[in-house]
């Protein structure tokens, strides 16, 4: 059976393309070896957001507010993230060493976008990752608990639905260097705010495709690179699923 997931970074064919090119290799990839990796991704995304939010974010002095202001990083690790990410989906097995670098980027980014919006909406950081990691312990368990099966129709229904919420986005972008945009995507009334629930729903469940296309990977006899690789997928779902935690809260805030 062919193994669907909606993240770019982990779809068809990928663990049987890398057990064909692993060839001899005996050394396979685990759960235990992905997890650990993904632990390791988390804590460089933390460090380099960490940093990057220092520069950014200046607390206020007798009284005042807090400001924020932008830093250099965060456009380099947009932009240098988005690239090591292309690099990353094509060349699999650069994986161990794309991986990390597209950690420390994703994390220089995520430190200034965050920095700005705790500006704006005090406390507001925190919340999201507590929601984000509360999302992915939840899931977890429920995915191990035999709670959440992916069957072929959940998986084609996240699929069509992350495709969706793709299209929306992409057509949004390419509106605004025309000057205009959709509406209802930045929106704090009540469609806003339904349709940011919705998406955050979306991505949660794109949590759930990941941790089956991981355990079907160790089925599978992936090589052990492929561990970095499948962490890596991860990652880009758990910072989507966070950005899209701050744009619900700060809906919810106005």
């Amino acid at each position: 059976m062919r193994m669907r997931t909606a993240n770019p970074a982990l779809s068809d064919r990928i663990f049987s393309d890398a057990r064909r090119r692993a060839g001899t290799d005996t050394t396979r990839m685990t759960i235990n070896g992905t997890v650990h990796r993904t632990l390791i991704l988390m804590a460089i995304v933390m460090t380099t957001a960490y940093m990057a939010w220092s520069q950014s974010y200046v607390a206020g002095e007798h009284g005042e507010g807090a400001t924020f202001v932008p830093s250099p990083w965060m456009l380099i690790g947009g932009i240098g993230g988005f690239i090591v990410a292309i690099v990353t989906i094509f060349k699999k097995t650069w994986a161990p060493f794309t991986s990390p670098l597209y950690a420390a980027l994703e994390g220089a980014f995520l430190g200034g976008i965050s920095a700005s919006f705790e500006v704006m909406y005090e406390g507001i950081v925190a919340q999201a990752i507590l929601l984000t990691m509360g999302t992915l312990v939840a899931l977890l368990l429920a995915y191990r608990s035999g709670l959440i099966k992916v069957t072929k129709n959940f998986r084609l229904g996240v699929i069509a639905a992350t495709g969706a919420i793709f299209l929306v986005y992409m057509i949004s972008f390419i509106m605004s260097f025309f000057g205009s945009s959709i509406g209802f995507i930045h929106d704090s009334g009540p469609i806003g705010i339904g349709f940011s629930l919705v998406v955050v729903v979306i991505a949660s469940l794109n949590l759930v495709l990941d941790f089956d296309f991981i355990e079907k990977g160790e089925e599978a006899g992936a090589p052990k690179y492929m561990e970095w690789y499948a962490a890596f997928g991860l990652l880009i779902t758990l910072v989507w699923l966070y950005l899209e935690m701050l744009r619900l809260l700060a809906k919810l805030r106005d």
